[in-house]
């Protein structure tokens, strides 16, 4: 299968002025008409090499997930008992209200 080389654009990838001026608008962007025109084009070059990608014939090929060759970098999850009193700790601060550590007003 023959691809249009990147200068050809189809008509689906051509971004419309008013289209680029309702991305400004959703973007909260103010444009000048320079770059209204600039990011016309640039957004039509990405449409039209995203249609060429799209036709690339990828039959009886493996998705690739990741490059590197790693398998998995976390570590397993487990329960572990900390040791940890929730008395000894409440014994070592200033001041309590039950279960509850006090501290002072924040404002």
């Amino acid at each position: 299968m023959e691809v249009a080389p990147l200068g050809i654009l189809s008509v689906m990838s051509q971004i419309t002025r008013e289209q680029i001026l309702k991305l400004a608008k959703l973007s909260k962007l103010r444009l000048s008409e320079d770059e209204i025109t600039r990011y016309q084009k640039e957004l039509s070059a990405i449409l039209a090499y995203v249609e060429r990608l799209d036709q690339v014939d990828v039959a009886g090929l493996e998705p690739t997930y990741q490059v590197n060759g790693l398998t998995n970098v976390f570590r397993e999850d487990s329960v572990a008992d900390n040791l940890i009193d929730p008395n000894n700790l409440l014994a070592v601060v200033p001041r309590t209200d039950g279960r509850y550590i006090k501290v002072n007003k924040m404002i």
